[in-house]
């Protein structure tokens, strides 16, 4: 028998949580990207640009140097200070570095301490559908139950105020959304999250706000959730370096909250992470000094991508939500007759441009995909007119 089936008697072996998580969709579609040569990808999120230099070099320096002991669980005092000094300067809201922030191995790691930290089993947290596959299973990993607000082209893919009531139920426990979103590119504008807020507040619900696309935006303003009247007591905002400076490889995030959410968040980082990684703390503290003109230039770059694709799929015929943040595009691939996942397997086969099935992000994401243009204009128009090919091939009559 081969070593990953899993029989009815082993499978009693494992948590019940763990049987209740669904292997990752985006993953399945990576699985098959490695064994296909010759493949364009817009199907992972990541920024095709490398490290800006200074950046990495403070990293090598403090190689030389020896930083190479643990630092504070709560990541190092100077990475901690610059960090509330960038979060009042841009957003205007005050963390203090002490007590109010903790460095992470990554948003992903933030985003499961606070689950953690603030679910209890049976308890309900709301999500919008559809949203970044690890909501949730962070939620089910906690003992919790993900409770899913349906989002939809028509109406930009926002959630609302009076969406979220009426989910609201004597068990619900906290909202988590991100705004830019992904798949989407979706974000809210300062009256729709002030009326979340306002509702949360009432409800006395916290709010999990996932912003590692802050950013990355176009043509609008990031409002930083826990910016808002009153909200700052009732946020955990989450964030990190890998999209804006180009830093995934690195796993470096951060989590601002109130300090008894933030000290019970530590104490769970403690007995799993310990601390971040100390040359990617020193790296971020350099990302935060030197790296906004870099930022700048790559959210420049990804805005003419941004406009190339869209142009793209309009030629094409194919229905485009514009993004306005992140680094996606989620076409409506109904015209074909296909399903998601049928879409970006034969695609992927017949064509060799990998995109991820919208299915993977949520019941609402049927009858989508999601392509990433954080790749090279020239990966860009090739991939468009691979996709163009395939559609026209496919594209039901009538």
């Amino acid at each position: 028998m081969p070593d990953n089936v899993v029989t009815k008697q082993n499978k009693y072996r494992l948590s019940d949580r763990a049987n209740r998580l669904s292997p990752s969709g985006i993953r399945r579609f990576f699985d098959l990207l490695a064994s296909t040569e010759g493949v364009i990808s817009l199907g992972v999120g990541e920024p095709d640009f490398t490290t800006p230099w200074h950046i990495s070099e403070a990293a090598i320096n403090s190689l030389e140097k020896g930083y190479t002991m643990y630092t504070s669980n709560s990541g190092t005092p100077e990475l901690r200070q610059e960090l509330s000094r960038n979060l009042k300067n841009n957003y205007g809201v005050e963390y203090n570095p002490t007590s109010e922030l903790l460095i992470t191995v990554g948003s992903s790691e933030a985003l499961d301490l606070a689950a953690r930290a603030i679910i209890n089993p049976g308890d309900e947290v709301i999500i919008p559908d559809p949203c970044y596959v690890a909501y949730e299973s962070c939620i089910i990993m906690a003992g919790g139950t993900a409770v899913k607000i349906p989002t939809y082209q028509e109406d930009n893919f926002e959630i609302s105020a009076s969406t979220i009531e009426k989910k609201i139920t004597p068990k619900t426990r906290a909202l988590l959304f991100g705004f830019p979103a992904n798949p989407t590119g979706a974000v809210l504008s300062r009256e729709k999250l002030a009326e979340i807020g306002e509702l949360a507040l009432s409800k006395n619900l916290l709010v999990i706000s996932d912003e590692i696309y802050a950013k990355l935006v176009y043509g609008v303003k990031h409002i930083c959730f826990s910016s808002l009247p009153g909200m700052k007591q009732n946020t955990i905002l989450l964030g990190g370096f890998s999209k804006a400076y180009a830093m995934t490889g690195w796993r470096i995030g951060y989590s601002a909250a109130p300090a008894e959410i933030t000290a019970a968040m530590t104490k769970i980082h403690q007995y799993t992470m310990m601390c971040a990684s100390t040359m990617s703390q020193v790296a971020a503290l350099e990302a935060l000094k030197s790296g906004e003109s870099h930022v700048k230039e790559m959210v420049d770059d990804y805005n003419r991508r941004r406009k190339v694709i869209l142009r793209g799929f309009a030629d094409i015929g194919i229905n485009c939500f514009e993004p306005r943040g992140a680094f996606y595009v989620f076409p409506c691939i109904t015209s074909t007759g296909m399903k998601s996942d049928e879409f970006a397997e034969a695609l992927l086969k017949e064509e060799k441009v990998a995109v991820v099935p919208g299915s993977a992000f949520g019941e609402c994401g049927e009858g989508y995909v999601r392509c990433c243009y954080a790749t090279s204009m020239k990966n860009i128009v090739e991939a468009l007119h691979r996709i163009k090919r395939f559609v026209n091939k496919h594209r039901r009559e009538g």
